[in-house]
């Protein structure tokens, strides 16, 4: 007798059902919070089986399993307990010395403009530090000590025991925990990734103690860097006791609490697992990963080959992917503020979904980030929510309400509410019209152009999942699912030249067909470092068996039959030396093993690893991701992994009657398309049957989703029931004018400044040097044909207004000489250089038919190593440029159309020629990185003139212009608002401050504020001389620091250009601080002063406390090796906040190394990073924290420190206290402690210990008024959901 089967998502606004019996099919869709049910799934269940059998089964009693055979889940519950911060109560177990490491991070802020620094809170509730201590074994290290050795599985890694566990301290420190009423736990020790010992003995210990729950990261994932890792094991211990709470209210739901029905669950690697084994860290994208099985399975023709991307929009977000035949996965993602390192199948999450809120903000439209949620969603919700996507296409007739569910409204039985869309865009047409009355707009135009907005913000991350990746988007096939995805499918097809649409009949709820299509899987990973080459072949098989053993036991245990399983080896490979490792798997070669053939298997004939040839996979990958190879570098293994897999019985699609008739047409509504309204002919796909063929315009109604065909385009009606679109005209011809149409402001917006990203992910992919490719120490931009600045992707601050003051200097030296063909190189501060690594490669767009360049293009990277006196370029005690490296003003890196590579080298080696200074000590890298810089410079090109192409110049540049224009419109509009506050509050419109260098030099500043026109003079006379060392700042640093704080000042999203700075008038004399002689050193002016300078102008605005004031630079190296550091300190306290602790702030925002990976490259123990409690200001609101961080010596090194607030404080304002002042201490071998001063070079010894205690920031207002952070500090929501490496990347960047 056939029983149902049930496949369920839950998402973040709809719960959809996918339900078999016998041969026939059941689809649902409900609101996945409804106070009318307690549960959406078990609601769904109940209401199939209601109606789908004789039994009656009341909404509040149990649902009996007798007719159920299965039932499979995907949810979005661990997403919502991170986003929520709703998990269970835990502690984290720390190696002694990291009791912070998780709050500090990698120490970056997530916006670099917000002031108000909020950071995802921790997880933990508490932490205890563990006394214990495994450190990397090296050979080379010069601290006495017989240590036992500790190794890893395969005995690839040796750890040396240099503290055993405290079991004593331990018991009673975790007793304290228990009596609090905490009994989850996440113990994370260094370098537990190679020998697990220690967690083991901890957690033994705990479990005695009665703890319930304790997820040691070497089990959760015994991935390399302690800080993903750590954060995944504290994901683990506060998700699955809460997923398992779920999982047992799910059950009390059913008859027997489900004891004899199997159930499933999705897993983030889009593999089922039985219910026992659903984890935390593997649930946050239970629900996506059935979409991306959905689509692949019923979308990829095996025979074609042809690739596909995913394009799921639902109501809170968009979710892109790619299958070309395999399942494209990442082992390291980011959700809610929380790293997460598992095997995780690469979906990319943009904030663009049916509910994103429409905006008009600073003369520009705006869709999203916020959503409307479920509750109480957008406005035809009748549930008081806010104007959003979906009204805008309910106002457009895109959406026809009498086809949609009528379950709106208080009592869930309403209709969507069309009238009450109209009213809500009628209200922000006034808004809109009345700033723009020149150009009035209707309704239907409003509401049309965020449409088009939200299809350009889909399209973007669709491009950088393709193009970006050397892949063409237009030979992609789009499959088109999710509630909303139907309505913009052929609009984002048009737009990126693809040519096939494809919806899958059950597209409206394809995660939950998907979740029914998708296979029970198990992964078995371990950590390793053998080299890849033949000696260590047989051990690496070894490996792999073992591994495969482990995943068939666990896959057999739950009843799969040996014969039924796959397996798929996986090696997570990089380059030695470098970080960026790639997961190749047996996908990549085309082989699949099956178990029954494990033990005897043959030399694959490919090469001598009988798994197959993954060099030759590696390369190839390797060479398509980032443009090159490596010669004679070796190849080493990070991961060993293994993916077992039970083949399902996959729900056979079932073919449909061929038409023998015409299509019915259900109706004719009006529907805005083309600019005006058109008879719409709409039709229910129930009625369509195979060969029907429907001509758009035309309207294709679904039970849980709506098809917009439009104009140009054919849909087909498969053989199965689905939907192919076929896009006759490719590419979107838009006819766009050189008037201000301020729709087609927020698309060139958008375009240009995706630009600027997409050289930036070209840089990063084809660079070499650790700086550039994982510091991310790089910008890009785009500018007109005047060097003003177009678009800048906000990375690094200390870039966004200087590189346009080097464009301007090319064009004035070289003028009508550039032809097309060169590329300039330039560094020298008199040119519009920050400091000397900073090596900025400017190439000329020309366009056909115009002499001269319509555009510049421009990227700027931090090189490691230029030459001068020191290692990493960086010298504490220079006196002049030419100590600092190799000095470039406009040298033609690139002369029509010829690398000068010799003249190049020629130029990097110059600086040995001065005393006591080197060349360039790393020229393969130099090399490496400028050509890199020049690809990332020719993306640009390509992607300016294909909006050439589309648009014509004239429009280009006028929309280019109309950017700026708005820029300057909005700081004009903020310089009248501060102008007439301070008017009220002293009677004069002139700002003045002044702070000190720690030297005793002022930076003085005047500000003289032009109420009626909203303009603004910075008068910096006043400031002290120029200085004998190198902290004197480029004139460049200064329009970076005034760029920053006026965007920061804003406090909006505004584009950043020329526009900016169009306002304001810049005084600064010739030969002070900030406008040096060309031959001052300027080292420390980029790192420190830019800081200061930061300081003094919110000091006149009393925008906020000062931070810390400092980078912090440490560098330290031999003639082997070097390394270069940043820490973080305190942010100053604002005027309703209090200032974040262990953060960089203001013009850095770079990533620390890990403390794993910085104790296995170099010859260091870190001892300690720790927030410096005490040290921030005190006030009505607080100053941040410093950062306590100490470096242990294992060999004879050179160490550099370039610090500034050593001397004088971070200033307090309005009452506030303010932070500590910063030190450097060296505590030697022999217990000798010196203090360093702020700025010094010094050899150090084996043993040799120094410890930075970094300044705190600023305190806001009188201590006695203060409010608490505790007080202060509301439970947040993480609304904006960014899953997927392109976002990952977007964070590391936007950190960098």
């Amino acid at each position: 007798m056939s029983k149902f089967r049930f496949s369920i998502d839950r998402g973040g606004t709809f719960t959809d059902v996918y339900a078999e019996y016998g041969e026939k099919i059941i689809v649902m869709k409900l609101l996945s919070e409804d106070p009318a049910y307690p549960d959406a799934p078990t609601e769904a269940i109940r209401r199939i089986l209601s109606e789908n059998s004789s039994k009656t089964i009341p909404v509040d009693g149990s649902v009996p399993t007798d007719d159920i055979e299965w039932i499979r889940m995907g949810t979005t519950v661990a997403t919502n307990a991170l986003l929520e911060r709703n998990g269970e109560r835990m502690a984290l177990v720390i190696t002694k010395g990291f009791k912070d490491l998780l709050f500090i991070g990698n120490q970056a802020r997530p916006n670099i403009f917000d002031l108000k620094i909020v950071t995802p809170d921790v997880l933990y509730e508490d932490v205890v530090e563990v006394s214990e201590r495994l450190v990397i074994h090296q050979v080379d290290c010069q601290i006495n000590g017989n240590h036992p050795l500790l190794y890893n599985v395969d005995k690839s890694q040796i750890v040396e025991e240099w503290v055993k566990v405290d079991e004593e301290d331990l018991r009673k420190n975790l007793q304290i925990l228990l009596d609090k009423g905490i009994r989850c736990l996440a113990v994370v020790l260094m370098h537990s990734h190679i020998n697990s010992n220690h967690e083991k003995e901890v957690g033994k210990i705990a479990q005695q103690m009665g703890f319930t729950h304790i997820s040691l990261s070497s089990e959760v994932m015994a991935m390399e860097k302690i800080v993903p890792r750590g954060f995944t094991a504290c994901a683990d211990a506060y998700l699955t006791p809460h997923i398992k709470k779920y999982v047992e209210s799910f059950s009390k739901g059913f008859q027997d609490h489900l004891k004899d029905v199997p159930v499933l669950f999705m897993q983030s690697n889009g593999g089922l697992t039985p219910v026992d084994q659903f984890i935390g860290s593997r649930a946050i994208l239970s629900g996506p990963a059935g979409g991306v099985v959905g689509y692949a399975l019923t979308t990829y023709n095996e025979q074609t080959r042809q690739p596909v991307i995913g394009f799921d929009m639902g109501g809170t977000s968009t979710d892109v992917s790619r299958y070309a035949g395999s399942f494209e996965v990442i082992l390291e993602n980011e959700t809610a503020g929380v790293s997460i390192q598992a095997p995780q199948l690469d979906i990319n999450t943009v904030a663009a979904g049916g509910g994103s809120r429409l905006f008009f903000r600073c003369g520009r439209y705006d869709v999203g980030p916020e959503s409307a949620r479920a509750h109480p969603g957008p406005v035809c919700y009748r549930k008081n929510g806010y104007l959003a996507v979906t009204d805008a296409n309910l106002v457009l007739g895109r959406i026809l309400p009498e086809f949609f569910p009528h379950i709106f409204g208080p009592g869930q039985n309403e209709p969507l509410d069309r009238e009450g869309a109209y009213r809500a865009f009628q209200e922000l047409s006034k808004e809109i019209n009345a700033f723009d009355p020149s150009h009035n707009k209707s309704v239907e135009e409003i509401a049309m152009g965020f449409i088009t907005i939200a299809v350009e913000a889909m399209c973007k991350p669709i491009r950088i999942l393709t193009e970006a990746r050397g892949y063409d988007t237009s030979k992609h096939v789009l499959a088109s699912f999710g509630g909303a995805g139907g309505q913009h499918a052929c609009a984002i097809a048009k737009a990126l030249g693809m040519s096939t649409i494809f919806i899958h009949k059950y597209s409206g709820l394809l995660s939950a067909y998907g979740i029914a299509l998708a296979n029970v899987s198990c992964e078995k990973q371990e950590s390793t470092a053998y080299i890849y080459e033949k000696a260590n072949f047989r051990a690496i098989e070894e490996r792999i068996e073992a591994l495969c053993k482990l995943c068939e036991n666990d896959l057999v245990a739950h009843g799969f039959s040996k014969e039924s399983l796959v397996f798929e080896p996986q090696l997570n490979m990089k380059y030695v030396g470098t970080s960026v490792a790639i997961l190749v798997s047996t996908a990549d070669l085309q082989v699949i093993y099956i178990l029954a053939s494990t033990a005897d298997l043959q030399d694959s004939g490919i090469c001598d690893f009988k798994y197959g040839d993954f060099e030759a996979a590696f390369l190839k990958r390797y060479k398509r991701e980032f443009g090159f190879t490596i010669d004679a570098k070796s190849i080493i293994l990070d991961d060993i992994i293994v993916k077992g897999t039970a083949k399902s019985e996959v729900p056979q699609a079932q073919e449909i009657a061929r038409a023998d008739s015409p299509p019915k047409i259900e109706k004719i509504a009006s529907c805005y398309l083309d600019n005006m309204f058109i008879d719409t002919k709409v039709y229910l796909l129930n009625n369509l049957t195979y060969g029907h063929k429907v001509e758009g315009p035309a309207i294709i109604i679904d039970k849980n989703c709506t098809i917009l065909v439009e104009s140009d385009c054919l849909a087909s009606i498969t053989k199965y029931g689905d939907i192919e679109i076929k896009v006759s005209n490719g590419k979107n011809n838009k006819v766009v004018g050189t008037t201000l149409d301020r729709i087609q402001l927020s698309i060139f917006s958008h375009r240009f400044m995706s630009t600027a990203e997409q050289m930036g992910r070209v840089l990063q992919r084809t660079s070499l040097s650790t700086n550039i490719k994982e510091r991310l120490d790089f910008s890009c931009a785009m500018f007109g044909s005047d060097g003003g600045l177009v678009a800048n992707a906000p990375h690094i601050p200390v870039h966004l207004g200087a590189m346009q003051e080097t464009i301007k200097y090319q064009i004035k030296m070289l003028g009508d000489k550039l032809i097309e063909g060169d590329v300039l190189l330039s560094n020298h501060p008199s040119a519009g250089g920050t400091h000397l690594p900073d090596l900025t490669v400017i190439t000329p767009v020309f366009y056909s038919g115009v002499k001269k360049p319509v555009f510049f293009v421009a990227s700027r990277g931090h090189h490691a190593d230029i030459g001068g006196t020191t290692p990493g370029s960086m010298p504490p005690n220079s006196k002049t440029i030419f100590e600092e490296g190799a000095v470039f003003k406009s040298f033609k890196i690139v002369e029509n159309g010829v690398f000068q590579e010799e003249s190049l080298k020629e130029a990097l080696f110059a600086p040995k020629q001065y005393p006591g200074c080197s060349g360039t000590r790393n020229l393969k890298d130099n090399i490496s990185d400028l050509k890199a810089q020049i690809a990332a410079n020719n993306k640009g090109i390509l992607l300016i003139k294909n909006l050439i192409d589309e648009y014509g110049l004239d429009v280009v540049q006028a929309y280019m212009s109309y950017i700026q224009k708005n820029a300057e419109d909005v700081v004009r509009e903020m310089l009248k608002d501060i102008a007439s506050a301070t008017k009220l509050k002293t009677g004069k419109t002139i700002l003045e401050s002044c702070d000190y260098m720690d030297d005793g030099s002022p930076i003085n500043l005047i500000v003289s504020i032009n109420e009626e026109q909203g303009s603004a003079k910075f008068d910096f006379t006043g400031t002290g001389p120029q200085v004998y060392g190198n902290c004197n700042a480029p004139r460049a640093v200064a329009y970076s620091a005034l760029i920053y704080c006026i965007r920061c000042m804003i406090g909006k999203d505004i584009p950043l250009n020329q526009g900016c700075l169009a306002p304001i008038d810049v005084v600064i004399p010739e030969g002070c601080l900030i406008n040096p002689h060309s031959d001052a050193a300027v080292v420390g002016g980029n790192v420190l002063t830019s800081q200061r300078l930061v300081d003094v102008i919110f000091k006149a605005f009393e925008t906020c406390a000062a931070s810390q004031g400092c980078m912090n630079n440490v560098t330290f190296g031999d003639g082997n090796s070097g390394y270069y550091e940043t820490v973080a300190g305190g942010a100053g306290a604002g005027p309703s906040w209090h200032g974040r602790s262990g953060i960089h702030t203001h013009m850095t925002n770079t990533r620390i190394t890990d403390p794993e990976v910085l104790e296995k490259r170099y010859p260091v123990v870190l001892k300690s990073f720790s927030v410096r409690l005490g040290s921030g200001g005190r006030g009505k609101f607080n100053g941040g924290n410093g950062i306590v961080r100490e470096l242990l010596f294992r060999r004879e090194q050179t160490l550099s420190v370039l610090t500034e607030r050593r001397a004088l404080h971070p200033y307090g304002l309005k009452g506030g206290e303010p932070g500590s002042k910063g030190l450097n201490l060296l505590i030697l071998a022999d217990g000798y402690v010196i203090n360093l001063g702020a700025k010094t070079s010094v050899p150090v010894k084996a043993g040799d210990l120094y410890r930075m205690l970094t300044p705190g920031g600023g305190g806001f207002g009188f201590p006695s008024d203060s409010i608490s952070e505790t007080q202060e500090k509301k439970k947040m929501r993480y609304d904006e959901l960014s899953f997927g490496s392109l976002n990952r990347y977007k964070m590391i960047q936007d950190s960098a």
